[in-house]
């Protein structure tokens, strides 16, 4: 098998680190190289005999194919292969969830960017000549880009003289897909069917479709192998998931589609679908030569999934005192054209799309649609942050209508352990939802805005712009408290695989660890080699690069691989360690009961003895692999949508303070406060780090992050004009973490990279509204919102 090199740092390397156990500020192996700019990522690999490959897409969001002429494309010098459809070999169509998307366009295309040929040459500048030559005659369709339009659904003006339940397409000629465009309707239905309560506060919302935009563009190498396979090296979330979707394509078994995971540039749920990985093999294996990709910009941007677009009707009751009644919800995610996490998007926003709170009637309809709008998956926060901004804009609205404190509503209504959801699921671990209100309230706010002389400019809504000295800027602060589902729902089977090794090199004892879990960023290896120290007592914890030479470990998404492949670690070190006290028990003289190991050493309390633990390994290797599962959950029933439906929750809560000038319908967010619960914080570092990114991304939907898409077509697939908080944008920031272990995870811990992406965007608005008096329904809030021109 040929291995790539990659510049500038060398060959794919393991990742070796000492110090830092569960609970502390452990240091990244690989921080040190991304901070120099010595880190490898995917792009950077190379092969000296490789050739490019190129992806031709279509112009067209709606369009079928009448031919594809690829001979002026192979007249190229240089050229060494192109292919279409009839080129691959196995399945025609990949996906997720559901097998519904063409590993290239068949006969009809569906979106903008949809993939139609490759082409692979010796120079990328010739691959992407030749593709341009490439003869497509297409038959140019309307496409259909609203959500409820597509299910043939009324408008919101028109709800009330619509049936109750309304699932039929009411157009056959409008299906994009054989079985239609329904991709899954969610009901839960909980309680009275027909509530009444003395407050009612309805509301209308949208929220736009935003862009992982992670730094790392897609990109690989795939090598042909000797065995007629291939070798894949490639950023993803998901590499034994990506494997499967792979050999159905080529129709190859897992033993000839091997996949290594490259250096990932960011994720964000962006990777979980697979974008130039058959594409390459199928160069690779085509041209019997290496095959690099990798995708500039613009072409990213039609290359992953984004965040589902939403639109939703909320209607909350509540009594005169404050107690909610019930929650009615519709709520439509628009999938674009193909299905990807669309079915599991659905169905966290459907069963948590209440919000953190105790309600007794609950009537809620998620539906996931098609459309020819570009893919929508998996993205930080999955089906949550959409329909947090609904749900907390209810809850202010209904804190106004009362004449409550919005803080104070929240609290009187607030989940806590015992307390039912939504799907009948009692929560039984720790839910401190009051608490992380609380202590936010109890936070100094900063300093009042500036005037007169006291101005200073970098401190106003359009900073050094000079677009005013204070006059028409006012100030707002908001509240929002949301809570997350934490690794994969609804009866799937979840788990990792872990393999741990423990032997003697060089006179010390030194483990291994290898898993097939994605490191994209968040830390994973480092928690890795902090759970191997704490349980097998030694300093040097060796990461075995991730591939697919071991078991699945699912996906990096969910805010489940610390949970999940934690655990897995957890029980093979677990495992490891019986054995190796077991050998000690007979040079000790001790009962396994009374040894433990610590500091690379047997230790024996009782007896006042420290074995090395090298002496009592010697030349033996210990090695143990395991499959760990957390407790199982249930599909919900189709009908109201109760059932055990979740593993955890996680729960966090922020407050933004926010100037805005009322006159130009500038923001600036002055302060952000976050409390949130994580139940034990294995690197604390690194979960303050996770707490501030996600309140990034919440904060970049609220105010500025959207792709504009008009009648199917992308109107800005570029970092020039979708535009991302910077430094200047993200404010200083408060955080306190709570530990209330969780009783059924390991060390206790709580998933923590999605729940600050739900509850920042939310408070952000919150702080807006309560600044200009605006009911501001739609993210991200523009301008024109603010000032009404």
């Amino acid at each position: 098998m040929s291995t790539p090199t990659r510049t500038p740092s060398g060959a794919p390397a393991q990742m070796t680190g000492a110090g830092g156990r569960v609970g502390d500020d452990a240091q990244r192996p690989d921080g040190v190289l991304k901070v120099r700019g010595e880190f490898a990522y995917s792009s950077d690999l190379w092969m000296d005999d490789m050739l490019w490959g190129v992806t031709l897409r279509s112009p067209h969001p709606h369009a079928r194919i009448r031919s594809i002429d690829v001979g002026p494309a192979l007249a190229v010098p240089g050229v060494q292969a192109v292919l279409t459809s009839d080129d691959v070999p196995g399945e025609k169509v990949y996906g997720l969830e559901l097998a519904d998307q063409p590993v290239l366009a068949l006969d009809v295309v569906r979106y903008q960017g949809e993939p139609v040929a490759l082409v692979a040459a010796d120079h990328p500048d010739t691959a992407r000549r030749a593709a341009a030559r490439i003869v497509v005659d297409y038959d140019v369709r309307e496409p259909v880009t609203d959500a409820r339009a597509a299910l043939g659904h009324p408008t919101w003006n028109q709800l009330h003289d619509a049936p109750a339940e309304v699932t039929e397409l009411s157009r056959e000629s409008a299906n994009l897909h054989p079985h239609g465009n329904l991709v899954r309707h969610l009901k839960v239905r909980k309680g009275d069917p027909e509530p009444t309560a003395d407050v009612v506060v309805v509301g209308e919302y949208e929220v736009g479709m935003q862009d992982q935009a992670f730094l790392g563009p897609e990109s690989g190498l795939a090598v042909p192998g000797e065995d007629g396979g291939v070798d894949l090296y490639v950023a993803t979330q998901w590499l034994h998931v990506d494997q499967r979707q792979i050999c159905a394509a080529l129709g190859l078994p897992p033993e000839r589609v091997r996949l290594t995971l490259a250096g990932v540039g960011g994720a964000f749920g962006g990777r979980e679908d697979l974008s130039m990985h058959v594409h390459a093999c199928l160069l690779a294996l085509h041209t019997g030569k290496p095959v690099k990709m990798s995708y500039n910009r613009e072409e990213s941007f039609f290359g992953h999934v984004h965040r589902h677009p939403a639109t939703m009707r909320y209607e909350h009751g509540a009594t005169r005192d404050g107690d909610l009644v019930y929650v009615k919800a519709t709520i439509y995610f628009d999938g674009g054209a193909y299905a990807s996490s669309t079915p599991a998007v659905v169905g966290n926003g459907g069963t948590m799309g209440i919000g953190p709170y105790v309600v007794p009637n609950v009537h809620v309809d998620c539906y996931g649609v098609y459309t020819n709008n570009p893919p929508c998956g998996a993205m930080r926060g999955f089906g949550s942050v959409q329909t947090a901004f609904a749900y907390e804009s209810q809850m202010d609205a209904l804190a106004a209508e009362l004449g409550m404190d919005a803080v104070e509503l929240r609290c009187r209504n607030a989940l806590e352990q015992g307390s039912e959801t939504p799907t009948g699921q009692v929560v039984d671990s720790p839910a401190p939802v009051v608490e992380l209100l609380r202590r936010l309230e109890a936070m100094p706010l900063p300093p009042e805005v500036p005037t007169g002389d006291d101005v200073d400019l970098r401190d106003m809504p359009g900073g050094v712009s000079n677009t005013t000295h204070g006059e028409g800027v006012r100030r707002g602060v908001g509240y929002a408290v949301a809570y997350k589902n934490v690794a994969f729902s609804e009866g799937f089977d979840d788990h990792s695989t872990a393999r741990v090794r423990l032997e003697v090199v060089g006179g010390e004892a030194v483990a291994t660890v290898h898993t097939a879990a994605a490191e994209v960023g968040q830390g994973l290896v480092t928690v890795e080699q902090q759970i191997a120290r704490t349980e097998l007592g030694v300093d040097r914890v060796t990461v075995h690069p991730k591939d697919t030479a071991v078991g699945s470990a699912g996906s990096t998404s969910a805010s489940r691989q610390t949970y999940v492949t934690g655990g897995a670690v957890k029980a093979a070190c677990e495992a490891v360690r019986a054995r190796v006290l077991e050998m000690a028990r007979s040079v000790v003289g001790r009962p396994v009961a009374d040894l433990r190991l610590d500091g690379g050493k047997v230790v024996s309390d009782l007896e006042g003895v420290a074995l090395p633990l090298a002496d009592v390994l010697g030349d033996t290797v210990v090695e143990e692999t395991l499959e760990w599962r957390h407790r199982p959950t249930e599909a919900v029933d189709p009908e109201t949508g109760q059932g055990f439906a979740h593993v955890q929750y996680a729960f966090s809560a922020h407050r933004a303070v926010v100037d805005v000038d009322t006159e130009l319908g500038l923001v600036k967010v002055v302060e952000m406060a976050c409390t949130q619960d994580v139940g034990r914080a294995i690197n604390p570092q690194a979960v303050v780090g996770q707490i501030h990114g996600g309140t990034a991304q919440g904060l970049g939907l609220a105010v500025m992050e959207e792709i504009l898409v008009r009648d199917g077509r992308v109107q800005n697939p570029s970092f020039t004009d979708y535009l991302i908080p910077t430094v200047l944008d993200m404010p200083p920031m408060r955080v306190e973490i709570l530990e209330y272990a969780d009783p059924h995870a390991p060390y206790g811990l709580r998933g923590v990279g999605e729940a600050p992406n739900i509850s920042s965007g939310p408070a952000v608005l919150a702080a807006i509204r309560q600044a200009t008096g605006l009911p501001l329904t739609r993210v991200p809030v523009r301008p024109e919102h603010l000032t009404g021109t």
